[in-house]
């Protein structure tokens, strides 16, 4: 059963879209149980556009990141690191810290450390590094420390090099795909722009509002949550039996970090209630 205190979600993230392409499925689930959601992405996503850059894509991301948040109810934080040129620096870490002490989550999701990007890999490396800071007082004194770490876990990626993903937890996310599609439509200027000239498909980019959410939810998004399905397939099945897992379209794939608060059954009982009920 969910837990009657409200759970808390982190989701940190490099770019202001990363978590709408990658945890959809959990923040919704999470936010329809009534717990509270929140993602920060680390850099204001003001290099990732063919056509715009600097401060007018950055204001242009934050609307974005408002439109999209508030399908689900949840909450946004975009810092002011710039995109593309993100740092594991000292610094960094302590905000990061400062940003896990202050908002007290139950369950941390980031970015894996094998990933192809590098705005990617420094958070990754960010949050590794804060995961046991976070729990002493005389690091980063002037943020209350917490008497224990949350829990993290390495939101899913298909690269195998230096090491696949692991998969710890593996969600069937269908039920909610048109959600999921309707907070990744918000973020415009990369769902139906930047993204589709980056892959070379922006000629299929229909011009209709209702046509653009339908291409995206049929022929974008499965490149994203199909992917994860397809490279874990039978771990799909294993969880959901031939029938479901054969059939999954949309999942998502969580690795727990070793780092953190170790997953045990009765935080796998409280943090994904929904997956043995």
């Amino acid at each position: 059963m969910p837990s009657t205190t409200p759970l808390r979600l982190l989701i940190i993230g490099a770019h202001p879209d990363d978590a709408e392409g990658r945890c959809g499925g959990l923040m919704t689930i999470y936010r329809q149980a009534g717990h509270v959601v929140k993602w920060i992405s680390v850099t204001n996503g003001d290099a990732g556009h063919h056509l715009i850059s600097g401060s007018e894509l950055a204001e242009i991301r934050v609307k974005e990141s408002a439109n999209a948040t508030a399908v689900i109810g949840a909450e946004y934080e975009i810092w002011d690191a710039h995109d593309g040129q993100l740092e594991p620096t000292l610094d960094m870490r302590w905000q990061v810290i400062r940003a896990i002490r202050t908002f007290k989550p139950d369950l941390v999701l980031t970015h894996r450390s094998c990933d192809y990007h590098p705005d990617h890999r420094a958070v990754a490396q960010l949050v590794q590094d804060a995961s046991f800071s976070v729990t002493l007082p005389a690091i980063v004194p002037d943020t209350p420390a917490l008497s224990k770490d949350p829990v993290v876990a390495y939101m899913a990626d298909t690269f195998t090099r230096p090491t696949p993903l692991r998969a710890d937890i593996c969600m069937d996310v269908d039920a909610y795909q048109d959600t999921i599609n309707e907070m990744f439509a918000c973020h415009v200027s990369q769902a139906f722009e930047w993204l589709p000239f980056n892959r070379g498909i922006a000629d299929a980019v229909p011009t209709g509002d209702k046509e653009r959410k339908r291409w995206l939810l049929e022929f974008f998004m499965p490149s994203l949550y199909g992917a994860v399905a397809n490279a874990f397939r039978k771990e799909l099945i294993t969880n959901y039996g031939e029938k479901i897992g054969t059939s999954v379209s949309f999942a998502e794939v969580y690795e727990i970090s070793e780092y953190a608060c170790p997953l045990d059954d009765k935080k796998r009982e409280q943090l994904f209630w929904f997956l043995t009920e």
